[in-house]
């Protein structure tokens, strides 16, 4: 059994040569293990370090991206890359706890798909626990998934999840979400969660908002992309009949009460606007249906071929 470890690295000079030395520590019994760091474009000398560690240890390896794209990025390029049958997946600030590993692959050996952490103790300040437990409780609520903590940077997939799923935006956050619409089977875990040690959070209040937009994209996806007509289309019958209705009342005015068209202009022209938007939206979705009947012959459908 082959381990990756996956960890975005985004200015964490001083906490890289502490988390090498636990990660060594917790899977150096597994024999087949590798450590992929993904430099997301860090300027305070975090690549030096990882350079560092390279040489020394063949088993460790670096992605350096130009610039910041972001952790989904990061995540995605080091998913690419990975050759485990497990990967593991942790953040770069010794916040997650190396000591977890083991726990987490072991619950994988169950049999689930993916595991996910929680971390039911945490050790950060209000300002991002609160947004936190709010944004947990409406994924959990919208998507069906079953866990606790989609923002916990501690997770293991067997390599068919990783495979199987693409990550983009801020779509890290709803990696378990995503698995869930693939009916991959996913457990959590308590884990340990220590306090930060170096430097700052890169937590921000604007990304609650974020995560939401990111959850709406990703309902909308999982339910239309197929079938977008549904959706565009519904749109667009409803506001066409309003249209008509709207011109059939017009209508009854004129030949039935003799009342001039210039009368109900505006009526006239909101009945025509109406019309106009429900083609519109009608043509979108059919539009949408020859691009998902392309994107259907590519999709990834399989997760496992069984003979005897």
């Amino acid at each position: 059994m082959m381990i990756s470890i996956v960890i975005p690295v985004f200015n964490e000079k001083e906490s890289i040569p502490d988390l090498y030395l636990e990660i060594i520590e917790n899977v150096s019994s597994y024999g087949k293990w590798e450590i992929i760091f993904i430099d997301d474009g860090s300027s305070d000398g975090s690549k030096d370090k990882i350079i560092d560690i390279i040489s020394k240890d063949p088993k460790v390896k670096l992605i350096s991206f130009y610039r910041n794209f972001g952790k989904s990025a990061a995540l995605s390029e080091g998913f690419k890359h990975s050759i485990g049958d497990i990967i593991i997946t942790m953040d770069a600030d010794l916040q997650d706890d190396p000591a977890e590993v083991p726990n987490l692959i072991n619950k994988i050996n169950e049999g689930f798909d993916l595991v996910s952490g929680w971390k039911k103790v945490r050790h950060d300040p209000w300002t991002k626990t609160l947004p936190s437990k709010i944004f947990n409780f409406v994924t959990r609520i919208l998507t069906g998934v079953k866990i606790h903590d989609f923002n916990c940077g501690l997770k293991a997939y067997r390599s068919s999840v990783i495979k199987t799923i693409e990550i983009f935006g801020g779509r890290h956050r709803y990696i378990p979400a995503l698995a869930g619409q693939k009916n991959f089977s996913i457990s959590e875990i308590v884990v340990n969660h220590r306090a930060r040690k170096f430097g700052t959070t890169k937590y921000g209040g604007s990304r609650l908002f974020h995560g939401f937009f990111d959850l709406l994209t990703i309902l909308f996806l999982n339910k239309y992309t197929q079938h977008p007509l549904h959706f565009f289309g519904f749109i667009g019958l409803t506001t066409f009949s309003f249209g008509i209705i709207i011109e059939l009342i017009v209508l009854y005015y004129k030949f039935f009460l003799s009342e001039p068209f210039s009368k109900h202009i505006a009526l006239l022209l909101l009945g025509v606007v109406l019309l106009f938007i429900g083609i519109q939206f009608f043509s979108i979705g059919l539009l949408g249906e020859m691009m998902a009947r392309y994107s259907q012959r590519k999709e990834d459908r399989v997760k496992e071929i069984i003979s005897n």
